[in-house]
């Protein structure tokens, strides 16, 4: 058996009809640079590489940069909502509507548009605003 190498017995096993044949030689990758049958693989990785994000979600978007660093607490409420539980520190404005856009502006970035059902300031008990309570739905 002088010549015949174990790499050559094993090809030799499979069935080298046409299709087979075909298929093995595309998944082991053995055709050369510059042939037809290089340039469909080359070409089909790179469909599936610029258009498969298109069908597929990877869910690799990257997270969106808050621009406020306090703490925010997310809870869900039994109504399908959420509630936030936003630092006063965070937010400026006396009014509701300035309270309101500052809310907005600390829970956007976090959870995408969403509405204000309502808020409830929480106090220490010297009357000082310590947080917000925030209830949200999208």
């Amino acid at each position: 058996m002088a010549g015949t190498s174990s790499t050559g017995a094993l090809i030799s096993t499979v069935p080298r009809n046409g299709t087979w044949s075909t298929i093995r030689d595309y998944i082991l990758w053995s055709h050369e640079r510059g042939t037809i049958q290089y340039d469909v693989m080359v070409t089909l990785i790179l469909v599936f590489v610029f258009l498969s994000p298109y069908w597929i979600n990877f869910k690799d978007k990257p997270i969106e940069h808050s621009p406020h660093r306090t703490g925010v607490v997310v809870i869900p409420d039994e109504k399908g909502g959420f509630i936030y539980q936003i630092e006063a520190k965070a937010v400026e404005g006396k009014d509701d509507s300035t309270i309101r856009a500052g809310l907005l502006n600390v829970i956007e970035p976090i959870s995408g548009e969403v509405t204000i059902s309502s808020y409830e300031a929480l106090r220490d008990p010297s009357g000082k605003i310590l947080a917000y309570k925030v209830w949200v739905r999208r």
